[in-house]
C-alpha cells in the first residue's frame, strides 16, 4: 500500500469592506428612489388624466343632453306655428306635482291666457330655491344657489303608433291639435298624427354622500302622470344661459331674425320671454361648470370661471373644473300672435 500525502491548501477569502458596504447602499438608496419618484409622478399623473377625462366626459355629455333638447324645443308636429290654447280641442288635467314657471301662462300644458312659454329659465337665489314649485328635497340635498333653471315644452321627434298608458299625447294636423292619455277618447281629428308630450326642467341640486358635498344636473319629465325628476350627470356644478335676442321691433314689425343682444336669465323681462311686439328668442348660449367629484388636497384651484357677461364665480377649494359652452340656434322659434 503506498503512502500518499494529502496536502491541504488554505485559500484566503475576502469580504466587502465596511466603505464599500456604504457605497452600494447609496447607490441602491438612490436608484429605489429613482423609481419611487417615477411611480410615484407616474401616479400623479393616471389620476390627474383620469380626473380631467371624467369632467370632459360630465362636461360634454350635459352639453349634448341641453343642446338637444334645446334644438327640438317649441316642435309641434304639423301644426303650424307655436301651441296655443286656441288650437286645442281638448286638454288634459295638470300632471301632478306640475312645474309651474313665472308668467301666466308657464305651466305643463297651454292656458286661455296669454302667449304659451315654450322657453323659460331662471336663476336661483337664497330663499326661493324651489321657484317652480315641483322640485322634490330628499334629506342632505339642496338646490345649487346662482345656477340657472331651464324649462321647455316640445314633443318627442318621431311619431308614435299606439299612445302608451300614464304618459301624455299630442295629436295635430296644420291647424287643430290635442293633448290626451290613454284615459281619454283619442281625439278626432282629421289627417292627424301622434307624437309623446314632454315638459322638460334642468336645474343643479347638491346632495351630500359621507364628507363630501356633490353636484348633480337633474332633469325633471313627464312620466306616469307626474313631473318626476331624478340625477342624470354627476359633478355639473352650475348651468347658465344667456338668451339671444332679437331686438329690431315695433309694434308692427316682426323684427329681421337677427340676434343683437344675448340676456341673462336675472336680465329677462316678461315681454322678452312672451316674444311680445315680434322679439324673438332666436338662440341660447349655454354655460356649463363641471366640477371633479372628489377633492385632491395636492392640488388647489383659486380660478375665476366667467359663465356669460352677467356672472363670475371664483373659488379656493381642492376640487378640479372645467368650463364647457356652446351655443344653440333655436330653429322653431316663431312670432307670437295673439
Amino acid at each position: 500500500m503506498n503512502n500518499q500525502k494529502i496536502k491541504f491548501v488554505n485559500y484566503k477569502v475576502k469580504g466587502f469592506t465596511i466603505v464599500e458596504l456604504m457605497i452600494s447602499l447609496s447607490v441602491g438608496l438612490i436608484l429605489f428612489a429613482g423609481v419611487m419618484t417615477i411611480f410615484v409622478g407616474m401616479r400623479t399623473t393616471t389620476a390627474e388624466t383620469s380626473n380631467y377625462g371624467e369632467l370632459q366626459e360630465n362636461g360634454r355629455f350635459a352639453i349634448n343632453i341641453l343642446t338637444e333638447d334645446l334644438l327640438r324645443q317649441n316642435f309641434w308636429g304639423d301644426l303650424s306655428g307655436t301651441l296655443s290654447s286656441s288650437h286645442l280641442i281638448i286638454t288634459p288635467a295638470a300632471p301632478i306635482n306640475d312645474c309651474v314657471g313665472g308668467g301666466v301662462n308657464n305651466s305643463t300644458f297651454p292656458k286661455a291666457i296669454g302667449p304659451f312659454r315654450t322657453l323659460w329659465g331662471e336663476t336661483v337665489v337664497a330663499g326661493k330655491l324651489d321657484p317652480l314649485g315641483c322640485f322634490s328635497s330628499p334629506a342632505g340635498t339642496k338646490t345649487m344657489i346662482d345656477s340657472d333653471i331651464l324649462q321647455l315644452k316640445r314633443v318627442i321627434g318621431n311619431p308614435v303608433v299606439a299612445a302608451q298608458p300614464d304618459d301624455f299625447y299630442f295629436i295635430a294636423n296644420t291647424d287643430d291639435a290635442g293633448i290626451y292619455t290613454t284615459d281619454d277618447a283619442t281625439p278626432i281629428i282629421n289627417n292627424a298624427r301622434i307624437w309623446q308630450y314632454q315638459h322638460h326642467v334642468y336645474y343643479v341640486r347638491e346632495r351630500t354622500v359621507g364628507k363630501d358635498t356633490i353636484p348633480v344636473l337633474m332633469q325633471g319629465r313627464l312620466a306616469n302622470s307626474s313631473m318626476d325628476f331624478s340625477p342624470i350627470i354627476d359633478g355639473i356644478e352650475r348651468i347658465r344661459f344667456m338668451y339671444g335676442i332679437d331686438t329690431d321691433t315695433d309694434s308692427n314689425s316682426p323684427g329681421y331674425g337677427i340676434v343683437n343682444a344675448y340676456v341673462s336669465a336675472e336680465n329677462m323681462t316678461q315681454s322678452l320671454w312672451e316674444n311680445a311686439w315680434g322679439t324673438r328668442i332666436l338662440a341660447v348660449k349655454i354655460f356649463v361648470l363641471a366640477r371633479s367629484t372628489v377633492a385632491d388636497n395636492k392640488y388647489t384651484n383659486t380660478n375665476t370661471y366667467r359663465l356669460g357677461k352677467d356672472y363670475s364665480y371664483t373659488v379656493n377649494d381642492n376640487y378640479r373644473r372645467l368650463l364647457f359652452s356652446t351655443t344653440v340656434t333655436l330653429y322653431n322659434s316663431t312670432v307670437e300672435a295673439f
